[in-house]
């Protein structure tokens, strides 16, 4: 198997075939050399990789986006730390410890991110802990 199938078995596996269905069905010329090189590089060179579980490296990507205020890819590694095992409470204890080290106004947009998503998905109550 090449790197990049490789990396697009582990793509399937923590972000779901219908993504990367739905993904190659969005690929064209001038996206597709970028989607090539993150199966290649990111998942099959990187995720790939022994040391880190799934789940680990799904929580680092939580407090980098987070860090890099990047509230799409935040959302599609959340059901990335889902899949991975990540409970609700690590994830949220993962954006918590974001705070001292991104500041709160990127935590926020990720907590925000973090609770549509969660409540989408049922895995969250919308009621209030007053």
């Amino acid at each position: 198997m090449s790197t990049r199938e490789n990396g697009r078995k582990i793509l399937a596996d923590v972000l779901g075939a219908d993504y990367l269905e739905a993904r190659d069905k969005g690929t064209n010329s001038f996206n597709g050399p970028l989607r090539e090189f993150s199966e290649t590089a990111a998942f099959g060179m990187v995720w790939s990789r022994p040391g880190l579980e799934r789940k680990f490296r799904s929580m680092l990507c939580l407090a980098m986006l987070t860090a890099l205020n990047r509230p799409h890819e935040l959302s599609l590694h959340l059901q990335s730390a889902i899949n991975n095992g990540c409970t609700v409470e690590e994830i949220r204890e993962t954006l918590l410890h974001t705070v001292p080290y991104c500041g709160i106004p990127a935590t926020l947009d990720a907590i925000k991110v973090a609770e549509e998503f969660l409540t989408e998905k049922g895995l969250l109550s919308s009621e209030s802990t007053d």
